[in-house]
């Protein structure tokens, strides 16, 4: 089973919790036991589980990428779309993070979430949510 969630950003460069959309996916499927992926269908945006209790764990993701890839470095990508910045950010976050489905919910720590990372906004993004039951 697979959805996809549609967002629309707000920023060039935010984070976005997407917890209670991925949940919601996860119920819908009835699924007991398995694995949900979720991946960012995008190259200049990312996904990855970390704490959303505190909205300021995001800014301050974003924040550390903007200090250590700047916008402006003659990337050669440049040269072509003038967001090379967000390519790299996305790449070394990474489009997808794989989590367990136990009872019928997510397996997450407790203060675990699922961020999605904005490089290249504002703009449409795509999420797709992939539900992969467990084999008896």
């Amino acid at each position: 089973m697979a959805e996809i969630i549609t967002l629309e950003t707000r920023e060039a460069e935010h984070a976005i919790d997407i917890t209670s959309e991925v949940l919601a996916v996860v119920s819908r499927s009835g699924i007991e036991s398995g694995l949900c992926q979720v991946m960012v269908l995008h190259t200049t945006a990312a996904v990855v589980v970390n704490e959303t209790a505190d909205g300021n764990i995001g800014t301050d993701i974003v924040s550390a990428l903007q200090a250590v890839i700047p916008t402006r470095n003659d990337w050669l990508h440049d040269l072509k779309d003038d967001n090379a910045h967000s390519h790299l950010k996305a790449s070394i976050l990474g489009p997808s993070e794989l989590l367990p489905i136990e009872k019928g919910e997510l397996l997450l720590g407790t203060w675990q979430g699922i961020w999605l990372l904005e490089f290249d906004g504002p703009r449409q993004r795509r999420v797709a949510v992939h539900i992969i039951p467990a084999h008896a």
